[in-house]
């Protein structure tokens, strides 16, 4: 009998950091990478609705949730040495990356070929280039030491090019302004869901991933995975491009676009996603026959 109960296991990577996973379900393994300002548990509801046919794994990446600190040598390659583990440890084959999450499933189809038979990303933000992600990092550590955290999401949020068009219209002054009432309204609130004030410093991370990743699409030729590129039609414009010019590199991918749905669609329903639909096209993508 499947179970949706989520139990918490933990394994060890390459440079010694524990990686701390959630599991739930039955059948052939498949690891849930989350992406920015999120934890394995964002996308639990997703594991969830592909229980009956999968074992999900939903591991909190380095530097949140219950795993290690993200440490010096921070960078994609430990990421990617992460996933590594999860799948040596679980035995899980398949893999589906959401956002910054999408990029280190795709680094680790490009440097551990005999890892993964099948890998799914959700909008990988790729094709950033002409964004100066350096100067968005320096801005980002200054407002985390000084603690302006309403700050630091705004300036994550720039640097990710993620605002609604009308939010991006805005002053900055009134952007921050309005992260704080956010944040204030998650502060004390119940929930296996952190917050977005627990989980600003990890912004540094993605967007450091984002920037290793700078040299766009065409970077990753070489990957012969069988990919399901999957996305929104009404996620941003720069995400969908990266999409569609992955399609065209990558031999052995195929690329669905969800209709109505944007870059939350992968998170719990509380966080606006819709799971069970995209759970809907995994599903089909991992079962069909090769």
């Amino acid at each position: 009998m499947t179970t949706t109960t989520a139990t918490t296991r933990t394994v060890t990577s390459a440079d010694g950091t524990t990686i701390s996973y959630r599991e739930v379900g039955q059948g052939p393994g498949l690891v849930i990478v989350h992406g920015a300002m999120q934890t394995g548990h964002s996308q639990i509801e997703l594991a969830r609705a592909l229980s009956t046919g999968f074992t999900c794994y939903l591991p909190d990446r380095r530097g949140r949730g219950g795993s290690g600190p993200a440490g010096a040598a921070y960078g994609i390659e430990r990421e990617a040495e992460d996933l590594d583990a999860v799948l040596r440890d679980t035995g899980a084959r398949f893999a589906a990356g959401v956002s910054s999450g999408a990029i280190i499933t795709l680094h680790t189809a490009l440097t551990r070929p005999a890892a993964l038979s099948r890998a799914v990303l959700f909008e990988p933000p790729l094709g950033l280039g002409d964004t100066d992600l350096t100067g968005y990092l320096a801005r980002l550590d200054r407002e985390i030491a000084d603690g302006r955290i309403p700050a630091a999401l705004v300036t994550g949020m720039r640097a990710a090019r993620l605002g609604p068009p009308l939010f991006n219209a805005l002053p900055r002054r009134l952007q921050e302004w309005l992260a704080g009432l956010m944040l204030k309204s998650q502060d004390g609130a119940a929930g296996d869901e952190p917050t977005f004030r627990q989980l600003a410093p990890t912004l540094r991370q993605d967007i450091q991933l984002v920037a290793e990743a700078g040299g766009g699409p065409a970077a990753y030729r070489p990957v012969a995975v069988e990919t399901l590129l999957l996305g929104g039609t009404r996620s941003p414009a720069h995400l969908r491009t990266a999409l569609a010019e992955l399609e065209q590199v990558l031999t052995s991918a195929r690329r669905l676009a969800l209709a109505g749905l944007d870059h939350s669609a992968t998170q719990n329903a509380a966080q606006r996603g819709r799971p069970e639909r995209v759970a809907e096209e995994i599903r089909r993508f991992l079962t069909q026959a090769g």
